[in-house]
């Protein structure tokens, strides 16, 4: 038995060597499955930070309409929506977006 190992201890080596080397390529944490989840993970990310930034700067938008140079139909707009505000005999429209 020790007579055979003995001859063949180069490919024993080998193959647990080949072996490790696939077990690693394919698990772990920096294996190719995580590689992939990863690289979903970035994607998704990358998604959320364009909606946050679009987010912003529509924020931003209404903040310097209120703020820089007082825009009186934004704040008319403002009002008529929050309080719920109209003149007499004055019909308000609303238009609700259904998505589906």
């Amino acid at each position: 038995m020790f007579q055979k190992v003995k001859k063949n201890y180069v490919k024993i080596f080998l193959s647990f060597l080949f072996l490790y080397f696939i077990i690693n390529l394919l698990g772990g944490e920096r294996g190719l499955i995580s590689y992939t989840k990863k690289k979903n993970d970035l994607k998704n990310l990358e998604i959320e930070e364009k909606k946050l930034i679009n987010k912003m700067s529509d924020i931003e938008h209404k903040n310097s309409l209120l703020a820089d140079n007082l825009d009186l139909d934004y704040i008319e707009i403002l009002i008529r929506d929050k309080f719920h505000y109209g003149k007499k005999g004055e019909t308000t429209y609303i238009i609700k977006n259904n998505d589906n």
